[in-house]
């Protein structure tokens, strides 16, 4: 039996909250990565933020020695993904890089929306799958209901799943006897040339770009100059190593394994994910297929709240892209609020993210703007544009038709909430296509325009139904739709900040509740504010914030006192309409915040 026969790739994929960390530490644990005093739960997550939500947000990947129950040692190398929608495509990284996957399934809940999109893109690319049954500790588990449903839902035989429990550690042993018997080794010729797969970068403040790598064929060793294939650029490899989970220098890296290099590289950019790492002394001459860069979905702008801090802002973003390459940002200055990023993220939660990092690690106070998806504008001249921001739409005259970006939404609930499921899609102007069941619980795919799920779908999903229905989704294309720019004016002066791109249909019912929630937030002035909501040069909504009015005639009494008290109204009425004129209405920030959260379809 060779090396490479004794090595095992596999990552662990599974629904949010099913186990996976923590399955990662029990396997970590019993084969001796850490020591008892060196656990800790989560051992794989190391970012505050995701030991705080409990989520993976980062895949990380551990080199393990196994000795199994005939004797023989094994090398194991895990990849524990995210479960998160907006995350997958480190879920899809981190599949190329192995050639199996341990699907955890929660044996009290079953088979949820985020385990079929995950499972899919494993067997897309060949993937034997290990089913797991975590849990099997608590009262409500259910082996054989849960092994049905994968049968059902997934067609996945379950005739040899593994019961196992996560927090006890019951079942590990046998978890790691199948990765042994079922999984297949990586297959890889040492001394064929080299030929390597980039699977991930991240920049550490101390050793500059570090670069995680699949070796295919051929070995990668210290001191040996290194071509990238996207970029022709070379490098000399100054340290290789593998992470069990602490970082551990080596000497070089066999065909069929997975570890990391530092080559000095100072700067993020120059590392593209997916890329091919050959000998530079021997070229290869085709790179490998790679994957599909992440493309941001969701944009929106983010403002310091104090002018003073947007350089610390522009610092913060520019630390964060260094390990996270998959947002994107952009300078832009808006009247209301100042100079500030355009931003594009993989989703809402990857936002949450952004934005909650950038004000801990950071201590910037931010102001997010209304979030928006990428639309396709198409001229009547026959250009097209990528519209990221409203407010910069051309004039509708010049406009053929808008395309908004539309997805394929799976969603898996018990069917006593069906129907409520059903209406909330047809409100966001979806399309169903499919209805299954396994058991009693509904799995309805429906296709849905990405402005109508990036606002609020996921928490009213949660809410309707008590926590207990998943959602996922993949994006499909642009379509042509009836969309408007919904234009809000304070004071007769148009607040870019607050434009959005709405249906035709619901742009009445939206304006006229943003200018009901901004009469309320903004404080009252000495002089009369319209809020009005438009289409182009069409008012559809307003609403007026009344002025102060100073008592000037309480002193007049006594003879013409009438026309005395004319005369000073008169002066009053003028004294508004100039301020009015040249007052400048101050919008306080809450009033921004308040129009974000409008529940956009009441």
């Amino acid at each position: 039996m060779s090396e490479i026969d004794h090595i095992r790739n596999f990552a662990i994929i599974a629904h949010i909250d099913h186990g996976k960390s923590t399955i990662a530490d029990r396997i970590i644990h019993k084969c001796g990565g850490l020591t008892d005093r060196e656990m800790k739960e989560q051992v794989l997550d190391s970012m505050d933020i995701e030991r705080e939500r409990g989520i993976t947000i980062k895949a990380q990947t551990v080199k393990l020695n196994y000795k199994s129950r005939d004797g023989k040692n094994y090398i194991l190398n895990i990849i524990d993904t995210p479960g998160h929608v907006d995350f997958s495509y480190e879920v899809s990284r981190s599949l190329y890089a192995c050639e199996g996957s341990i699907l955890i399934v929660d044996s009290t809940q079953g088979v949820e929306a985020q385990t079929l999109a995950n499972v899919y893109q494993a067997l897309d690319i060949n993937h034997e799958i290990i089913p797991v049954l975590n849990k099997i500790d608590l009262p409500a588990s259910d082996n054989e209901r849960t092994k049905k449903q994968i049968e059902d839902v997934i067609g996945i035989d379950t005739s040899n799943a593994v019961p196992c429990s996560g927090k006890t550690g019951e079942g590990i042993d046998e978890i790691l006897e199948q990765i042994i018997k079922e999984l297949p080794p990586p297959k890889g010729l040492k001394d064929e040339l080299l030929k390597c797969l980039l699977v991930d970068s991240w920049y550490d403040s101390y050793l500059g770009v570090m670069i995680l790598v699949r070796v295919i064929d051929g070995k990668i060793k210290k001191n040996m100059k290194i071509k990238m294939m996207s970029n022709n650029q070379e490098y000399i490899v100054e340290k290789v190593g593998v992470f069990t989970p602490k970082p551990k220098d080596i000497d070089q890296l066999n065909s069929g394994e997975i570890g990391f290099i530092i080559t000095g590289i100072k700067n993020l950019s120059d590392t593209k994910v997916g890329d091919t790492i050959c000998d530079a002394s021997k070229p290869l001459k085709e790179a490998l297929p790679g994957f599909k860069p992440s493309k941001p979905v969701v944009f929106c702008g983010l403002f310091p709240v104090d002018s003073s801090e947007y350089q610390k802002l522009k610092d913060g973003l520019a630390k964060l892209q260094l390990n996270d390459s998959s947002f994107s940002y952009e300078a832009e200055s808006s009247s209301a609020l100042g100079l500030g990023f355009r931003c594009g993220f993989l989703g809402l939660l990857h936002l949450e993210i952004i934005t909650e990092r950038l004000e801990r690690e950071f201590d910037i106070n931010l102001l997010t703007t209304t979030p928006g998806v990428v639309y396709k504008v198409h001229l009547n001249k026959g250009d097209t544009l990528e519209l990221q921001n409203p407010s910069n739409l051309p004039d509708p005259t010049f406009i053929k038709f808008i395309e908004e970006p539309w997805i394929k939404a799976t969603i898996i609930t018990p069917d006593e909430y069906l129907g409520s499921i059903i209406k909330l899609c047809q409100d966001k102007r979806g399309v169903q296509t499919n209805l299954s069941y396994s058991g009693n619980r509904a799995v309805l795919n429906y296709e849905i325009p990405l402005n109508e799920v990036v606002f609020d779908f996921n928490d009213r999903l949660k809410s309707m139904t008590s926590g207990y229905a998943s959602f996922d989704y993949e994006i499909i294309g642009h379509r042509e739709g009836n969309l408007v720019k919904l234009g809000i004016l304070v004071n007769s002066e148009p607040v870019d900040a607050l434009a959005m791109m709405v249906h035709k249909d619901f742009a009445q019912s939206i304006g006229r509740e943003v200018c009901e929630k901004l009469k309320d937030l903004i404080p009252r002035h000495n002089f009369m504010i319209p809020v009005q909501a438009a289409i182009g040069g069409k008012i559809i909504a307003r609403e007026t914030i009344k002025g102060f009015k100073k008592d000037v005639l309480t002193k007049i009494h006594g003879g013409g006192a009438r026309d005395r008290k004319r005369k000073l109204l008169d002066k009053q009425k003028k004294g508004k309409t100039r301020a009015k004129q040249f007052g400048r209405v101050e919008i306080p920030q809450e009033a921004f915040i308040g129009v974000l959260k409008i529940n956009k379809d009441k």
